[in-house]
């Protein structure tokens, strides 16, 4: 497996799910997914869309697409022994990129300099207030009021 992208997406539409593909996935390649409805129209928009049929088939959702349930078991895998189900949902895009992060360098030759890039980073990039770490949640709970 190569490298991966997340990202919370606001739901399973394809109003929501192709943005994410457009701003993840290089022009012209090839996106594998199921047969979800919110997937279709990708090949309009410049992309060759592989489609594998789950419905119906034999073989488990696991076994015709591998890498996907892989990923998603081991981020499961790392939440629950991370973070010992004390897992916030207004954290979540965080924990994503965390995980994110650490699977796209897991074969990395130079890990050594892991804690050191880090520190670079910390030390060059503004502090981020915890507010906007937890924006999410919040514009959530301001529109769940005013309904």
């Amino acid at each position: 497996m190569g490298r991966i992208r997340m990202h919370r997406v606001k739901d399973a539409s394809a109003d929501s799910l192709h943005p994410f593909v457009c701003e993840c996935v290089a022009f012209g390649s090839v996106v594998h997914t199921d047969d979800w409805e919110g997937y279709s129209g990708l090949d309009k928009k410049g992309y060759k869309h592989q489609v594998t049929v789950l419905a119906g088939r034999p073989e488990s959702a696991s076994e015709l697409l591998p890498r996907v349930h892989r990923v998603v078991s081991l981020l499961k895998r790392w939440l629950g022994g991370t973070h010992q189900g004390a897992v916030s949902h207004k954290h979540l895009d965080y924990y994503l990129d965390e995980f994110t992060f650490r699977f796209n360098r897991r074969t990395s030759r130079y890990r050594g300099k892991l804690f050191y890039r880090l520190l670079q980073n910390a030390v060059t990039m503004a502090p981020t207030p915890y507010k906007a770490m937890v924006k999410h949640t919040q514009g959530r709970k301001r529109q769940n009021r005013n309904m």
